[in-house]
Protein backbone atom coordinates (compact mmCIF):
# COMPACT_ATOMS: atom_id res chain seq x y z
CA UNK A 1 0.00 0.00 0.00
CA UNK A 2 1.26 3.70 -0.99
CA UNK A 3 2.17 5.61 2.13
CA UNK A 4 0.43 9.31 1.74
CA UNK A 5 0.99 12.09 3.64
CA UNK A 6 -1.32 15.39 3.89
CA UNK A 7 -0.07 18.92 4.31
CA UNK A 8 -2.70 21.92 5.03
CA UNK A 9 -0.79 25.34 4.74
CA UNK A 10 -2.04 28.06 7.36
CA UNK A 11 0.67 29.97 8.11
CA UNK A 12 -0.59 32.95 5.79
CA UNK A 13 -2.07 36.59 6.99
CA UNK A 14 -5.49 36.55 5.43
CA UNK A 15 -5.47 39.44 5.20
CA UNK A 16 -8.99 40.25 2.79
CA UNK A 17 -10.32 38.33 5.41
CA UNK A 18 -9.64 40.57 7.77
CA UNK A 19 -9.98 37.39 10.26
CA UNK A 20 -7.88 34.52 11.21
CA UNK A 21 -9.55 32.15 8.23
CA UNK A 22 -7.84 28.93 9.85
CA UNK A 23 -10.49 28.98 13.01
CA UNK A 24 -13.00 30.54 11.58
CA UNK A 25 -16.58 28.91 12.06
CA UNK A 26 -18.19 26.82 9.75
CA UNK A 27 -21.26 25.06 10.78
CA UNK A 28 -20.11 24.62 14.23
CA UNK A 29 -16.57 23.54 13.24
CA UNK A 30 -13.35 25.50 12.38
CA UNK A 31 -12.23 25.83 8.94
CA UNK A 32 -9.02 23.71 9.94
CA UNK A 33 -11.23 20.86 11.34
CA UNK A 34 -13.02 20.39 8.62
CA UNK A 35 -9.65 20.46 6.38
CA UNK A 36 -8.24 17.42 8.64
CA UNK A 37 -11.72 15.21 9.22
CA UNK A 38 -11.78 15.05 5.38
CA UNK A 39 -8.40 13.21 5.27
CA UNK A 40 -8.94 11.08 8.49
CA UNK A 41 -12.02 9.95 6.65
CA UNK A 42 -10.48 9.21 3.71
CA UNK A 43 -7.70 7.25 5.77
CA UNK A 44 -4.79 9.30 5.75
CA UNK A 45 -3.00 9.13 8.76
CA UNK A 46 -0.30 11.60 8.67
CA UNK A 47 -1.38 14.63 8.27
CA UNK A 48 0.40 18.27 9.18
CA UNK A 49 -0.34 21.93 9.71
CA UNK A 50 2.53 24.78 8.73
CA UNK A 51 1.73 27.25 11.04
CA UNK A 52 3.02 30.76 11.09
CA UNK A 53 0.79 33.82 12.08
CA UNK A 54 -1.18 33.56 14.82
CA UNK A 55 0.77 30.37 15.44
CA UNK A 56 0.06 29.93 19.23
CA UNK A 57 -3.67 30.23 18.77
CA UNK A 58 -4.00 27.79 16.01
CA UNK A 59 -1.57 25.06 17.54
CA UNK A 60 -3.60 25.40 20.46
CA UNK A 61 -6.82 23.70 18.13
CA UNK A 62 -4.13 21.43 16.56
CA UNK A 63 -3.40 19.77 19.60
CA UNK A 64 -6.72 19.47 20.72
CA UNK A 65 -7.34 17.66 17.01
CA UNK A 66 -4.06 15.25 17.46
CA UNK A 67 -2.83 16.56 14.36
CA UNK A 68 1.18 17.92 14.38
CA UNK A 69 2.00 21.32 13.77
CA UNK A 70 5.17 22.71 11.72
CA UNK A 71 6.04 26.47 12.33
CA UNK A 72 7.36 28.28 9.59
CA UNK A 73 9.48 30.94 10.57
CA UNK A 74 9.48 32.62 7.53
CA UNK A 75 5.65 32.67 6.27
CA UNK A 76 6.56 36.29 6.28
CA UNK A 77 8.02 35.43 2.85
CA UNK A 78 5.31 34.03 1.18
CA UNK A 79 3.33 30.53 0.20
CA UNK A 80 6.13 28.65 -1.29
CA UNK A 81 8.49 28.58 2.32
CA UNK A 82 5.64 27.11 3.92
CA UNK A 83 5.46 24.20 1.25
CA UNK A 84 9.15 23.65 1.85
CA UNK A 85 9.16 23.55 6.24
CA UNK A 86 5.79 21.10 5.11
CA UNK A 87 7.68 18.75 2.65
CA UNK A 88 11.22 18.86 4.54
CA UNK A 89 8.96 17.13 7.19
CA UNK A 90 8.10 13.94 5.70
CA UNK A 91 9.31 10.50 6.55
CA UNK A 92 11.66 8.82 3.94
CA UNK A 93 8.36 6.61 3.22
CA UNK A 94 5.84 8.98 2.33
CA UNK A 95 5.47 8.33 -1.70
CA UNK A 96 3.01 11.33 -1.92
CA UNK A 97 1.25 14.08 -0.37
CA UNK A 98 -1.59 16.34 -0.35
CA UNK A 99 -1.56 19.93 -0.57
CA UNK A 100 -4.33 21.83 0.43
CA UNK A 101 -4.51 25.14 1.61
CA UNK A 102 -6.68 25.69 4.86
CA UNK A 103 -8.80 28.31 2.91
CA UNK A 104 -10.46 25.44 0.76
CA UNK A 105 -11.89 23.59 3.75
CA UNK A 106 -14.41 21.71 2.75
CA UNK A 107 -13.40 18.73 0.22
CA UNK A 108 -14.34 15.51 0.69
CA UNK A 109 -13.15 12.11 1.45
CA UNK A 110 -14.05 10.81 -1.74
CA UNK A 111 -12.14 13.34 -3.87
CA UNK A 112 -8.92 12.32 -1.41
CA UNK A 113 -9.76 8.79 -2.31
CA UNK A 114 -9.97 8.96 -5.74
CA UNK A 115 -7.08 11.08 -6.14
CA UNK A 116 -5.35 7.88 -3.62
CA UNK A 117 -6.60 5.24 -6.03
CA UNK A 118 -5.09 6.92 -9.17
CA UNK A 119 -1.76 7.10 -7.87
CA UNK A 120 -0.74 3.85 -8.88
CA UNK A 121 -1.61 3.58 -12.49
CA UNK A 122 -0.83 7.17 -13.53
CA UNK A 123 3.10 7.76 -14.40
CA UNK A 124 1.90 11.40 -13.62
CA UNK A 125 4.29 13.80 -11.16
CA UNK A 126 1.30 15.33 -10.18
CA UNK A 127 -2.46 14.46 -9.84
CA UNK A 128 -5.34 17.14 -9.59
CA UNK A 129 -8.97 16.87 -9.05
CA UNK A 130 -11.12 18.55 -11.44
CA UNK A 131 -14.67 19.33 -11.18
CA UNK A 132 -16.29 20.74 -14.65
CA UNK A 133 -13.14 20.60 -16.15
CA UNK A 134 -11.35 23.08 -13.85
CA UNK A 135 -8.31 21.63 -11.78
CA UNK A 136 -8.78 22.46 -7.91
CA UNK A 137 -7.35 21.37 -4.92
CA UNK A 138 -5.47 19.45 -3.04
CA UNK A 139 -2.82 18.03 -5.49
CA UNK A 140 -1.15 15.01 -4.85
CA UNK A 141 2.23 15.34 -5.48
CA UNK A 142 4.68 12.54 -5.89
CA UNK A 143 7.89 12.13 -3.80
CA UNK A 144 9.74 12.87 -7.22
CA UNK A 145 9.13 16.40 -6.52
CA UNK A 146 10.28 17.05 -2.91
CA UNK A 147 14.17 17.90 -3.99
CA UNK A 148 13.44 19.94 -6.58
CA UNK A 149 10.33 22.07 -4.64
CA UNK A 150 13.26 22.02 -1.58
CA UNK A 151 15.96 23.27 -3.82
CA UNK A 152 13.46 26.08 -5.47
CA UNK A 153 13.74 29.24 -4.99
CA UNK A 154 9.87 29.91 -5.08
CA UNK A 155 10.62 32.49 -8.03
CA UNK A 156 6.71 32.15 -9.68
CA UNK A 157 5.15 29.90 -6.99
CA UNK A 158 4.42 26.02 -6.76
CA UNK A 159 2.66 26.36 -9.52
CA UNK A 160 4.89 27.37 -12.42
CA UNK A 161 7.48 24.16 -10.86
CA UNK A 162 4.49 21.82 -11.16
CA UNK A 163 3.67 22.91 -14.62
CA UNK A 164 7.06 22.28 -15.69
CA UNK A 165 6.15 18.10 -14.86
CA UNK A 166 4.00 15.41 -16.33
CA UNK A 167 0.30 16.55 -14.59
CA UNK A 168 -3.09 13.81 -14.52
CA UNK A 169 -6.27 14.84 -14.05
CA UNK A 170 -8.76 12.76 -12.10
CA UNK A 171 -13.08 14.10 -12.48
CA UNK A 172 -14.62 14.16 -9.46
CA UNK A 173 -18.33 15.28 -8.59
CA UNK A 174 -17.00 17.79 -5.65
CA UNK A 175 -17.93 21.75 -6.49
CA UNK A 176 -15.90 22.26 -3.03
CA UNK A 177 -12.45 21.47 -4.52
CA UNK A 178 -12.96 25.14 -6.22
CA UNK A 179 -14.53 26.86 -3.07
CA UNK A 180 -12.02 29.20 -1.24
CA UNK A 181 -12.65 31.56 1.75
CA UNK A 182 -10.71 34.95 0.83
CA UNK A 183 -13.09 37.27 1.72
CA UNK A 184 -16.08 37.80 4.26
CA UNK A 185 -18.61 37.05 1.32
CA UNK A 186 -16.85 33.68 0.99
CA UNK A 187 -16.65 33.07 4.12
CA UNK A 188 -20.75 33.24 4.36
CA UNK A 189 -20.94 31.17 0.99
CA UNK A 190 -18.99 28.50 2.83
CA UNK A 191 -20.89 28.63 5.83
CA UNK A 192 -24.11 28.15 3.97
CA UNK A 193 -22.73 25.24 2.05
CA UNK A 194 -21.35 23.37 5.22
CA UNK A 195 -24.68 23.57 6.66
CA UNK A 196 -26.12 21.48 3.75
CA UNK A 197 -22.67 19.30 3.22
CA UNK A 198 -25.21 16.06 3.63
CA UNK A 199 -26.70 16.91 0.24
CA UNK A 200 -25.08 17.00 -3.13
CA UNK A 201 -25.50 20.11 -5.03
CA UNK A 202 -27.73 19.65 -8.77
CA UNK A 203 -24.17 20.18 -10.28
CA UNK A 204 -22.87 17.64 -8.07
CA UNK A 205 -25.59 15.33 -8.95
CA UNK A 206 -25.04 15.56 -12.61
CA UNK A 207 -20.94 14.98 -11.92
CA UNK A 208 -22.14 11.35 -10.26
CA UNK A 209 -24.22 10.83 -13.19
CA UNK A 210 -21.29 11.60 -15.09
CA UNK A 211 -18.89 9.79 -13.79
CA UNK A 212 -20.85 6.76 -13.31
CA UNK A 213 -21.81 6.44 -16.83
CA UNK A 214 -25.86 6.90 -16.95
CA UNK A 215 -27.18 7.36 -20.37
CA UNK A 216 -28.74 10.48 -21.39
CA UNK A 217 -32.06 9.05 -21.48
CA UNK A 218 -32.24 7.95 -18.14
CA UNK A 219 -30.88 11.04 -17.00
CA UNK A 220 -33.71 13.08 -18.92
CA UNK A 221 -36.28 10.43 -16.80
CA UNK A 222 -34.15 11.35 -13.88
CA UNK A 223 -34.25 15.19 -14.02
CA UNK A 224 -37.62 14.86 -14.64
CA UNK A 225 -38.51 13.01 -11.36
CA UNK A 226 -36.71 15.27 -9.66
CA UNK A 227 -38.67 18.48 -10.73
CA UNK A 228 -41.60 16.31 -9.81
CA UNK A 229 -39.78 15.59 -6.54
CA UNK A 230 -38.87 19.27 -5.61
CA UNK A 231 -42.39 20.78 -6.46
CA UNK A 232 -44.53 17.81 -4.18
CA UNK A 233 -41.76 18.65 -1.32
CA UNK A 234 -41.96 22.06 -1.72
CA UNK A 235 -45.71 21.97 -0.81
CA UNK A 236 -44.72 20.30 2.43
CA UNK A 237 -43.81 21.46 5.83
CA UNK A 238 -40.81 20.44 7.75
CA UNK A 239 -39.14 18.88 4.13
CA UNK A 240 -36.04 20.11 2.62
CA UNK A 241 -36.93 20.23 -0.68
CA UNK A 242 -33.25 19.31 -2.10
CA UNK A 243 -33.25 15.96 -0.17
CA UNK A 244 -35.84 14.61 -2.36
CA UNK A 245 -34.63 16.52 -5.53
CA UNK A 246 -31.24 15.43 -5.10
CA UNK A 247 -32.45 11.42 -4.35
CA UNK A 248 -34.65 11.80 -7.34
CA UNK A 249 -32.08 12.82 -9.21
CA UNK A 250 -29.60 10.19 -8.79
CA UNK A 251 -31.87 7.26 -8.02
CA UNK A 252 -31.42 5.21 -10.91
CA UNK A 253 -27.66 5.41 -10.77
CA UNK A 254 -27.17 1.56 -11.02
CA UNK A 255 -29.92 1.19 -13.51
CA UNK A 256 -29.49 -1.60 -15.62
CA UNK A 257 -27.44 -3.85 -12.28
CA UNK A 258 -28.67 -6.36 -10.72
CA UNK A 259 -31.63 -4.84 -7.89
CA UNK A 260 -30.30 -1.19 -9.14
CA UNK A 261 -31.55 0.86 -6.06
CA UNK A 262 -29.22 -1.59 -3.26
CA UNK A 263 -26.30 -0.50 -6.21
CA UNK A 264 -26.97 2.74 -6.53
CA UNK A 265 -27.62 3.31 -2.51
CA UNK A 266 -24.19 1.86 -2.00
CA UNK A 267 -22.63 4.22 -5.27
CA UNK A 268 -23.98 7.34 -3.54
CA UNK A 269 -22.92 6.06 -0.25
CA UNK A 270 -19.36 5.77 -1.19
CA UNK A 271 -19.56 9.82 -2.40
CA UNK A 272 -20.86 10.39 1.23
CA UNK A 273 -24.56 11.18 1.33
CA UNK A 274 -26.27 8.09 3.44
CA UNK A 275 -29.61 10.65 3.59
CA UNK A 276 -29.61 10.58 -0.28
CA UNK A 277 -28.29 6.81 -0.57
CA UNK A 278 -31.31 5.79 1.85
CA UNK A 279 -34.22 7.15 -0.37
CA UNK A 280 -32.32 5.97 -3.46
CA UNK A 281 -32.45 2.29 -1.90
CA UNK A 282 -36.46 2.81 -1.33
CA UNK A 283 -37.46 3.84 -4.58
CA UNK A 284 -38.41 0.46 -6.46
CA UNK A 285 -40.30 -0.61 -3.35
CA UNK A 286 -41.49 1.57 -0.52
CA UNK A 287 -43.11 0.32 2.57
CA UNK A 288 -45.41 3.41 3.32
CA UNK A 289 -45.70 4.75 7.95
CA UNK A 290 -49.18 7.07 7.06
CA UNK A 291 -47.49 9.55 9.74
CA UNK A 292 -44.33 9.70 7.68
CA UNK A 293 -44.26 11.62 4.32
CA UNK A 294 -40.17 11.75 4.19
CA UNK A 295 -37.91 11.98 1.11
CA UNK A 296 -37.92 8.43 0.67
CA UNK A 297 -41.88 8.40 -0.26
CA UNK A 298 -41.66 11.07 -2.23
CA UNK A 299 -39.43 10.00 -4.47
CA UNK A 300 -41.32 6.71 -4.73
CA UNK A 301 -44.38 8.28 -5.68
CA UNK A 302 -42.46 11.02 -7.92
CA UNK A 303 -40.91 8.02 -9.82
CA UNK A 304 -44.47 6.36 -10.31
CA UNK A 305 -45.94 9.81 -11.86
CA UNK A 306 -43.55 9.19 -14.89
CA UNK A 307 -43.21 7.29 -17.87
CA UNK A 308 -39.50 7.78 -19.60
CA UNK A 309 -40.00 11.82 -19.16
CA UNK A 310 -43.44 12.41 -19.53
CA UNK A 311 -46.03 12.57 -16.50
CA UNK A 312 -48.58 9.85 -15.89
CA UNK A 313 -51.23 9.04 -13.83
CA UNK A 314 -50.49 6.50 -11.42
CA UNK A 315 -53.46 4.17 -12.97
CA UNK A 316 -51.55 4.54 -16.34
CA UNK A 317 -48.04 4.21 -15.23
CA UNK A 318 -48.99 0.49 -13.79
CA UNK A 319 -51.42 -1.26 -16.41
CA UNK A 320 -48.68 -1.67 -18.46
CA UNK A 321 -47.11 -4.19 -15.11
CA UNK A 322 -50.75 -5.68 -14.30
CA UNK A 323 -51.17 -6.92 -18.15
CA UNK A 324 -47.85 -8.07 -18.01
CA UNK A 325 -47.85 -10.37 -14.87
CA UNK A 326 -51.26 -11.18 -15.44
CA UNK A 327 -50.74 -15.16 -15.42
CA UNK A 328 -47.96 -14.69 -12.62
CA UNK A 329 -50.21 -14.56 -9.01
CA UNK A 330 -47.00 -13.62 -7.14
CA UNK A 331 -45.46 -10.17 -9.59
CA UNK A 332 -48.82 -9.41 -9.69
CA UNK A 333 -49.42 -8.92 -6.55
CA UNK A 334 -46.11 -7.26 -6.34
CA UNK A 335 -47.22 -4.94 -8.70
CA UNK A 336 -50.47 -3.94 -7.15
CA UNK A 337 -48.67 -3.52 -3.55
CA UNK A 338 -46.68 -1.14 -4.92
CA UNK A 339 -49.41 0.57 -6.53
CA UNK A 340 -51.56 0.65 -3.41
CA UNK A 341 -48.66 1.96 -1.04
CA UNK A 342 -47.69 4.79 -3.90
CA UNK A 343 -51.88 5.46 -4.34
CA UNK A 344 -51.57 5.85 -0.42
CA UNK A 345 -48.36 8.00 0.01
CA UNK A 346 -50.04 10.46 -3.03
CA UNK A 347 -53.39 11.06 -1.25
CA UNK A 348 -51.21 11.70 2.07
CA UNK A 349 -49.08 14.26 0.08
CA UNK A 350 -52.37 15.86 -1.35
CA UNK A 351 -53.64 15.95 2.20
CA UNK A 352 -50.97 17.37 3.94
CA UNK A 353 -50.88 19.65 1.13
CA UNK A 354 -54.68 21.03 0.81
CA UNK A 355 -54.48 20.18 -2.70
CA UNK A 356 -54.14 18.09 -5.64
CA UNK A 357 -51.05 16.79 -7.10
CA UNK A 358 -51.95 18.25 -10.67
CA UNK A 359 -52.80 21.77 -9.38
CA UNK A 360 -48.99 21.28 -7.13
CA UNK A 361 -47.00 20.07 -10.12
CA UNK A 362 -48.47 22.87 -12.68
CA UNK A 363 -45.71 24.55 -13.09
CA UNK A 364 -42.94 21.71 -12.64
CA UNK A 365 -41.53 21.98 -16.16
CA UNK A 366 -42.31 18.21 -16.85
CA UNK A 367 -45.22 17.64 -19.69
CA UNK A 368 -47.66 15.65 -19.50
Amino acid sequence: MARFAALILAAGYGSRMGRFKPLLPLAGKSAIEWAVAAFRAAGVADIAVVTGYGAGELEAELHRLGVSALRNPHYDVGMYSSIQVGIASLAPDVEACFLLPVDIPLLRASTIAALAATHAAAPAAVIYPTFGGQRGHPPLIRRDLFAEILAGNGEGGLRALLLRHQAAEVAVADEAILLDMDAPDDHQRLSLRALRRHLPSETECEAILELEGVSEPIRRHSRAVAAVARHLAHHLDNLDPQLPAAAALLHDVAKGQPDHAAAGAAIIARYGYPAVAEAVRQHMDFNFNEGCIDAAAIVFVADKLLREDHRVDLASRFQPAFDRFASQPEALAGARRKYENARRVLAAIERSAGMGHAEMLRDCGVPE
